[in-house]
């Protein structure tokens, strides 16, 4: 397979290097050039913004340093027992500052809920500390910052980044953009890293923030992973992964992003 990128060998779990560009499949089989992908990327975001015109992310909030505290907690957790938990926390700690402030054993008890909870709390309250040393309590507004605090990886600072503070440092891939990029034939890697490289190769940068919510609102609504509803998908005509015969509607390409 010629492909310049790597993909993931999903039987080892290992990336392997391939050579040339990568290739997607449209909705009738045939291969696909990158133009090709993304003119229908354009037709996927239209139906995209039909369906959730005010996306928003799902974990509950009232500033910058509450949802990096919450997008840290969800890892390997859902958002909504991350929403169960936080009301207590962030009433005993709003801010950096308290946080930092705070004992191990204290919020341990109140992630426990949670999972991981030990390694949680040392990352949050270590994260605390970065932010009340290194930049006076409140979280920065760059990539490149965000990465160097404990506990913050590139999808965490860009959950920050783009839903606080509008800035499109790259696009979110979750659970749900993984596996619905893929079944979209817009990805064919289980890397977050490559299918993120894949997705900004073709996703016009005013809709990296966006695409993502939307994305993981469909996940959650109606390409659900257990019992997808796609005869009832309105992307089904896009969508060159489930068998079933396209629906009749607009070529790709008559799709254009306002």
């Amino acid at each position: 397979m010629k492909n310049g990128r790597q993909r993931t060998n999903v039987k080892k779990g290992k990336p392997v290097a391939v050579s040339g560009r990568s290739s997607g499949v449209s909705p009738d089989g045939a291969q696909e050039s990158l133009d090709e992908r993304r003119r229908r990327l354009k037709a996927i975001l239209r139906e995209l913004k039909v369906l959730y015109p005010e996306a928003e992310c799902a974990l509950h909030h009232g500033s910058a340093f509450q949802l990096l505290v919450a997008t840290i907690l969800s890892a390997q957790c859902t958002d909504e027992r991350v929403n169960q938990a936080t009301p207590e926390l962030f009433s005993r700690y709003p801010d950096a500052k308290t946080l930092a402030q705070s004992t191990q054993d204290d919020v341990e008890r109140i992630v426990r809920p949670l999972g991981f909870f030990r390694n949680k709390s040392t990352n949050i309250r270590a994260m605390a500390r970065a932010l009340v040393e290194d930049h006076g309590g409140e979280v920065p507004q760059t990539l490149e910052q965000m990465v160097q605090l404990p506990g913050v990886g590139r999808k965490t600072a860009s959950v920050v980044l783009g839903t606080w503070f509008g800035l499109p440092s790259g696009v979110v891939v979750d659970t749900h953009v993984r596996r619905i990029s893929n079944l979209l034939g817009l990805t064919h890697s289980q890397n977050p890293e490559i299918i993120e490289r894949n997705l900004i190769e073709m996703l016009p940068r005013s809709e990296w923030i966006m695409f993502s919510h939307r994305l993981i609102h469909h996940g959650r609504r109606i390409c659900i992973a257990r019992r997808p509803a796609c005869t009832k998908c309105p992307l089904i005509r896009y969508c060159p992964r489930t068998g079933l015969r396209p629906l009749a509607g607009p070529a790709a390409d008559e799709h254009e992003i306002s």
